[in-house]
């Protein structure tokens, strides 16, 4: 809600982690390893959405940011049409099928 890293990607990235990260800190093998698929996700983000800052995202959108964390900014978002189906849903769509894509790549035998 501060206009960071979109939270769809995070979101994204983070399944990707859960599948081919480390279970271990010292396990700095595995960690490089999973960094390449992570990144795939972060690059098809980027150039779907045009970036991966959420404010830039609003910009590009809605042609301003918003402070979500401002009631006057939250409401102005939503009738805006963060909500609607080409808001955040279609941006979280789009992160949660790249990593679906990536993932299947991923998983032998089922791409």
């Amino acid at each position: 809600m501060r206009g960071e890293t979109c939270g769809a990607l995070t979101g994204a990235i983070m399944a990707i982690g859960s599948l081919v990260g480390r279970e271990r800190m010292e396990d700095t093998e595995k960690l490089q390893s999973s960094m390449e698929p992570a990144s795939r996700v972060y690059a098809q983000f980027k150039k779907k959405i045009g970036h991966t800052l959420c404010a830039e995202i609003h910009r590009i959108r809605y042609g301003r940011a918003f402070r979500l964390f401002l009631p006057e900014d939250l409401e102005a978002f939503h009738h805006a049409g963060g909500h609607t189906r080409k808001g955040c849903p279609d941006i979280c769509g789009v992160a949660a099928r790249i990593a679906a894509e990536v993932i299947l790549e991923l998983v032998p035998g089922k791409s």
